[in-house]
């Protein structure tokens, strides 16, 4: 077997395949488990189906393919004198012989034209309403007959063809007609034979109808059948179902088995290259199919990086942007403790001359450790103190006022609810001639 792009798996799959099975040529089973996507239980399933004469589920086609009977293109073979027919001797048998011959030859030739000429008239009655009732119908009562005989089809002509395509084998069509003499002889004597039904079996699909329902009438034309007993040997061929072989009336166990063998050692060569080009077509399919699977996953890793690239270029973007945002903030909120600053440096009170009556002396200790020293006359307010502090350059922007000992924080800022209440001065707030605070940054 040619392991080309076959993986251990999938050659490991064909290997229990065969097992299975038992089919002799390794390549038919790697052809069929690659027709059933390696999927080795459907794939057992559906050649047990076709082996056992049931449809494949695939099989969904209601017309069959066109087949091509031509004369030049299939072997015909001759019917075989029948059991019980004496051998002509002498010159009178000889003489017999030929008469009979040229008579029967002339009354097959009047009775299939006048056949053909009646057809016309009685198309309208053979309209095919149940195709598979009428094959269901001929196989159950062949086998009361011929409890002995290859495994039928048990579906239409059509769905016949359509799985011999689909499968590439070869498809044995035998038209029964109670009304020859020949055809109970052909039908206990070959067909039930042991060595003829073994192989049917094993190298061809097998259908059957009687020429007297509408569905084994409609065949019997299609295939131009003139003499019964009459079997054909249809397969692919250039992609198309020909006729490969032609046997008509009766013939012997032996003699039935050299013709299939001839036709199909004739014809072989066809199904192998079909094999080929389907297996071809099926790994290039495959391959492809692998080549488009690798691509998307290259595709969704390249759409994956690109969004993660994506997201944190976002993210960038958005701390960035938030960077910018608190600067702006801050530079705005400087800016309006600036203006603040301005607004509220004109409220300041002027500082009183030493020695002036009522004056307090205070010493402001900032938190750098720097010292500031001011007057404020006693009338004052804690909020003219903070408002001295505020504008200062040297001071924090958010701070408390505290005195040394005992400590407490005196509420130079007003209170938030406490808005139109006096801020109270100096004095109601304890403070006398000279006196040491603290300012502390509530933002350290």
């Amino acid at each position: 077997m040619d392991n080309d792009g076959l993986s251990n798996e999938q050659t490991e799959k064909v290997l229990q395949f065969q097992d299975i099975t038992g089919l002799d040529d390794i390549n038919v089973c790697r052809d069929i488990l690659i027709r059933h996507q390696w999927d080795l239980e459907v794939a057992f399933q559906e050649h047990l189906n076709i082996r056992e004469g049931r449809p494949s589920a695939y099989a969904t086609e209601s017309r069959a393919p066109q087949v091509v009977n031509d004369r030049f293109l299939q072997h015909v073979f001759p019917a075989q004198r029948g059991p019980g027919v004496p051998v002509p001797s002498g010159v009178g048998g000889m003489i017999g012989f030929v008469v009979n011959y040229v008579f029967n030859f002339c009354y097959s030739t009047l009775s299939s034209v006048v056949t053909a000429f009646l057809s016309l008239f009685k198309d309208r009655e053979r309209i095919v309403t149940d195709p598979l009732g009428d094959v269901l119908n001929f196989i159950q009562n062949y086998t009361e007959k011929f409890p002995e005989h290859p495994v039928f089809y048990q579906g239409t002509y059509a769905q016949a063809l359509n799985d011999a395509k689909r499968e590439l084998k070869f498809l044995l069509v035998y038209v029964h007609s109670e009304s020859k003499a020949e055809t109970t002889s052909f039908c206990r004597d070959t067909l039930s034979n042991p060595q003829v039904v073994e192989y049917i079996n094993r190298r061809m699909l097998f259908w059957a109808c009687d020429e007297s329902s509408p569905e084994g009438y409609r065949v019997s034309h299609s295939i131009s059948a003139r003499t019964y007993p009459v079997l054909v040997l249809i397969a692919l061929r250039a992609n198309k179902m020909v006729i490969m072989g032609r046997m008509e009336g009766y013939c012997s166990a032996d003699e039935l088995i050299r013709r299939m063998e001839t036709v199909v050692n004739d014809n072989e060569v066809w199904l192998n290259q079909a094999r080929q080009e389907r297996l071809e077509r099926d790994l290039t399919q495959t391959l492809r199919q692998q080549q488009d699977e690798a691509y998307q996953m290259s595709l969704r890793a390249d759409q994956e990086k690109q969004r993660r690239k994506q997201e944190e270029r976002d993210e960038a973007l958005r701390a960035l942007q938030a960077i910018e945002a608190e600067e702006l903030a801050e530079q705005q909120r400087l800016e309006n403790i600036e203006r603040l600053k301005l607004e509220l440096a004109s409220q300041v009170p002027s500082e009183p001359e030493t020695g002036a009556p009522g004056v307090i002396s205070i010493v402001f200790k900032l938190p750098t450790g720097q010292r500031l020293e001011r007057r404020f006359h006693s009338s004052n307010t804690l909020k003219d103190v903070h408002n001295f502090i505020f504008c200062h350059p040297d001071a924090p922007d958010s701070f408390e006022v505290t005195t040394n000992f005992p400590k407490r924080v005196l509420q130079c800022e007003p209170r938030e609810g406490g808005m139109g209440l006096p801020s109270p001065t100096l004095v109601d707030a304890g403070l006398k001639n000279r006196e040491v605070l603290f300012v502390a940054d509530l933002d350290a």
